[in-house]
């Protein structure tokens, strides 16, 4: 059966490690809820374990990090983020 044209492509799993303080955090978050995006934030500051997990991921100990179907964007790189969501 042919698919619709309106169909959504399989949902990518999204990670947000971020901190409360950080601005950039702030916009990558807002930015994703604007987009429809559901995503999961993980406060590597209250979390060491988190923040362990975030370096390991993406070699860098700034935020945000944004895992998107376990491709990692340092830093809130609009375009990228959008390329890897097929925006």
């Amino acid at each position: 059966m042919p698919k619709q044209p309106d169909e959504k492509k399989k949902k990518k799993r999204v990670i947000v490690f971020s901190t409360p303080s950080c601005p950039h955090c702030t916009h990558a978050k807002q930015y994703l809820r604007a987009k429809g995006i559901r995503f999961r934030d993980v406060d590597v500051s209250r979390d060491a374990v988190a923040a362990r997990d975030m370096v390991r991921r993406s070699g860098q100990q700034g935020v945000p990090v944004i895992d998107i179907g376990g491709r990692i964007v340092v830093g809130f790189n609009r375009a990228e983020v959008d390329r890897l969501l097929d925006l």
